[in-house]
């Protein structure tokens, strides 16, 4: 269990490594907010093309494998950001950013696998908590980010250290993973059909919770990319306090994650679903209408706890049956991922015309979209034709047409 606590947190530190310094990227390019997110549109594409295939090669090269790759690839792509923000030279950037993009997903997807595995075999609700060291991690990257600011320690010199720790943990670690079945040669389906990583798209309850994941991965991800940004456009504050802002919002995250767990238990996801989107949407708004730090502070805290739950209890419900999880959780890491990376980037295009902070209430409307399908998450006890399973389905669906 250590092993799957110490991949999250890792992968945490990794990427907020680069998420709380965004704005010091900006300055070294000379980007405006929406020539940044194009820049950041494109590791989102990296992702997103390496999502659908994540599972396909879980099945086919094994998890604790699935995680090496994905963290290798994380480490060369910070070593090329670093070369691109030395010579100031936007093209190495991107490519960087596209190899950071199609690692970070292929990591992702490993170690969600691994932590269902643990989660069943321990019988609770743990997923949470491992998330919470996905949390921890970028706390701590978000608070070394805002040191390293502050000390004037360039990006580069600060990328070339995270390269290194990631390829050193990513490749060690996973070999303490739980034990896994020989990986499958050919990922077919039993039937020896489609792979079941493209099979699984056509199941409406993977979708629907996919589309689940899609609102909580997107106020995440939009606070990751532009809460630092959003507090020294919009509050006039320094880049400091901007990496600071981020790191309120990741630690209340991380808090609600470690105590998270028993309240599932004892609500049921669907519950915690609602009143966790509920906390985001009322956090974003007074985050973007506040007046000044405090408010806004206050703002980042709710906005972090609504967030907190969201994408964790996603990946169990796409697990909840071990033998679809490689495939269910790929489908629903594609689509929380598109909304978690594609759509910050976006948010950055409309903040050229209301501004940044402004531009951030655009994510209430995939939020409110989550909440009216959290049905669909519902924790499933028994095989599928399961009426309550189906009638949680039907809700869903006739919620959103």
């Amino acid at each position: 269990m250590f092993a799957t606590y110490a991949i999250f947190g890792l992968n945490g530190l990794v990427f907020a490594s680069w998420a709380a310094r965004i704005p010091a990227a900006s300055t070294t390019l000379g980007l405006a907010s929406g020539q940044m997110g194009a820049l950041l549109l494109v590791g989102a594409v990296g992702s997103v093309l390496s999502l659908p295939l994540a599972g396909i090669i879980a099945a086919r090269f094994g998890t604790a494998n699935t995680v090496r790759i994905g963290g290798t690839a994380a480490a060369l792509a910070a070593g090329a950001v670093a070369l691109g923000l030395f010579i100031v030279s936007v093209p190495v950037v991107a490519v960087g950013l596209f190899l950071f993009g199609c690692g970070i997903a292929l990591w992702d997807v490993g170690q969600n696998i691994e932590g269902a595995a643990v989660e069943r075999l321990v019988g609770r609700t743990i997923m949470p908590r491992f998330h919470a060291a996905f949390s921890g991690g970028a706390f701590v990257g978000a608070l070394v980010g805002a040191g390293l600011s502050a000390l004037q320690v360039t990006l580069s010199a600060h990328l070339v250290a995270v390269a290194v720790l990631s390829l050193t943990v990513s490749l060690w670690t996973p070999r303490s993973f739980l034990p896994e079945e020989a990986p499958d040669a050919t990922a077919t389906a039993p039937d020896g059909g489609r792979p079941r990583g493209f099979g699984a798209w056509g199941e409406p309850r993977t979708l629907l919770i996919g589309l689940v994941v899609l609102g909580a991965a997107l106020t995440e991800g939009a606070a990751n990319d532009w809460v630092a940004k959003a507090s020294v456009d919009g509050l006039g504050t320094s880049e400091s306090t901007g990496a600071i802002m981020f790191a309120v919002f990741v630690a209340a995250m991380t808090a609600l994650r470690f105590v998270g767990g028993p309240l599932i238990d004892r609500f049921g996801r669907v519950r915690v679903l609602q009143a966790s989107l509920g906390s985001s949407l009322a956090g974003l708004a007074l985050f973007v209408l506040a007046p000044n730090v405090p408010l806004a502070a206050a703002g980042a805290i709710l906005w972090g706890a609504g967030a907190a739950l969201g994408f964790p209890m996603g990946m169990s419900a796409a697990a909840d049956e071990p033998e679809r999880a490689a495939a269910r959780v790929s489908v629903v890491s594609t689509i929380g991922y598109t909304a978690f990376l594609a759509g910050p980037p976006l948010i950055g295009f409309l903040g050229d015309v209301v501004g940044i902070r402004n531009a951030l209430l655009a994510v209430g409307v995939a939020v409110l979209a989550s909440f009216l399908v959290a049905p669909a998450a519902r924790e499933r006890s028994r095989e599928d034709g399961d009426p309550e399973h189906e009638d949680a389905l039907r809700t869903a669906s006739d919620q959103h047409p």
